[in-house]
């Protein structure tokens, strides 16, 4: 199997829910740009499919997502930055947006934007082994993907603020107590429990559904859009500093960052 291969979201469709896997286990599921256009891509033909009624995400192996892929930050100018920016926040929106409702699934390490993937989603269902991070300080960026409209959603703006500027690990018993997940299950229970929350869903008034959902997104202020906008610009920018360069230098060598606050 080539690396391309290898990373990838897989589907699958059965009885009314979709099933998207994020498939890239060997490096804890982080998000490379082709993961980002197949699961766009693969959202967009689950909004016109008719048969699907609920849609569960979740991650391969023993991690739901690592966060973004970091080997491939520090070669990006502000311009290219711009585009991935983009290329990520059209899957984020088409996630958050979609008209069915979504359950995360996740176990392991929901780290970075890993964060956003699963609070874009409807409802967490946790295993016993997952562990939050909003981990970017740690590579010397700003949280992206919307993890800051949807932190603050949950836990506002005190809360949120302590979680991004510490990025410590929050456990799932935590998580449940903080409101950012729904249940936390044993690890071998998670897809059972998905699945038969995803079909309880997937068999009730899902148009309801779906128009609650648009309810519940139109209460917040600013939009994700207008958020997202914002993050772009930051993201453009904080890549260009020293702290970026050295949090992934870092990273591939396996030690602390020095930091310079520039």
């Amino acid at each position: 199997m080539n690396t391309a291969e290898k990373m990838t979201v897989r589907f699958e469709k059965d009885a009314g829910i979709a099933t998207l896997t994020l498939d890239r286990p060997d490096r804890l599921n982080a998000m490379a740009d082709p993961m980002w256009d197949a699961l766009y891509e693969h959202l967009g033909k689950i909004a016109t499919d008719e048969e699907v009624r609920a849609v569960i995400l979740t991650g391969a192996g023993r991690a739901f997502c690592s966060g973004g892929d970091v080997t491939g930050m520090a070669q990006s100018d502000i311009i290219s930055g711009r585009a991935r920016s983009k290329r990520r926040h059209r899957t984020i929106t088409a996630l958050y947006t979609l008209e069915k409702p979504v359950i995360a699934a996740v176990r392991g390490p929901v780290y970075g934007i890993g964060n956003a993937l699963a609070l874009a989603c409807d409802l967490i269902l946790a295993s016993d082994t997952a562990k939050f991070s909003m981990a970017f300080k740690k590579v010397g960026v700003v949280p992206d993907g919307g993890a800051i409209f949807f932190l603050t959603q949950y836990l506002g703006i005190a809360k949120a603020k302590e979680l991004v500027y510490t990025a410590r690990t929050v456990a799932a018993q935590e998580a449940k107590e903080l409101g950012l997940v729904a249940r936390v299950v044993p690890d071998d229970k998670l897809e059972a429990e998905a699945r038969a929350l995803a079909k309880d869903l997937a068999e009730s008034a899902t148009y309801a559904l779906a128009l609650a959902k648009k309810m519940f997104q139109s209460m917040y202020v600013p939009t994700l859009e207008q958020l997202l906008e914002m993050e772009t610009l930051a993201s453009g920018i904080v890549r260009l500093t020293h702290d970026h360069k050295e949090g992934v230098a870092a990273f591939r060598d396996k030690r602390p960052p020095k930091f310079l606050g520039k």
